[in-house]
């Protein structure tokens, strides 16, 4: 369980992410079409997973926007976007705002945010996902990690980056 601001207050999430230097567990998580995407789909590439509670909220909206700007010069990396908004959501946001280099999915009926630590126990967002970072090399095991401290402020870009390069 890891302490995170939320709105002045404490909430937790139900677990911690993955240690570094681990094998990532395996997920799935549903896409835009509500196809399975999974693990395995980004095999031999490096993967940055931004997780986050939803495409609805400001500082979401900009790490899908930011992380999509990102995506677009990283050679090898791929960038998945997961959330528990509906694929619906999820779609209409990025059609808006054109959103076109990374994938974007749904953790609506998986339990990805379990396997991952990332969701929400208590407080407003109970079962959303908190905001987190995870970065897995081509063979799946976990360079970089970071569950931001307080939900209300955007991932660590460039740490994330780092760990690509």
């Amino acid at each position: 369980m890891t302490d995170i601001g939320f709105k002045g207050s404490t909430v937790h999430s139900v677990g911690s992410l993955p240690e570094v230097g681990s094998k990532a567990p395996d997920f799935e998580v549903t896409g835009l079409d509500f196809a399975p995407i999974t693990n395995a789909d980004f095999a031999g590439s490096t993967l940055v997973i931004n997780i986050f509670p939803s495409v609805d909220t400001g500082v979401c909206a900009m790490s899908v926007r930011r992380f999509n700007e990102l995506a677009a010069g990283l050679d090898g990396v791929k960038v998945l976007c997961v959330s528990r908004d509906l694929p619906m959501a999820l779609g209409r946001f990025c059609g808006a705002e054109g959103i076109e280099n990374v994938t974007v999915a749904s953790d609506f009926r998986t339990d990805f945010g379990e396997k991952y630590g990332v969701t929400f126990a208590d407080g407003g967002f109970k079962g959303l996902l908190s905001r987190s970072v995870v970065v897995l090399d081509a063979d799946g095991t976990v360079l970089y990690t970071q569950q931001v401290a307080d939900t209300g402020t955007e991932p660590d870009y460039d740490a994330a980056l780092a760990a690509v390069a």
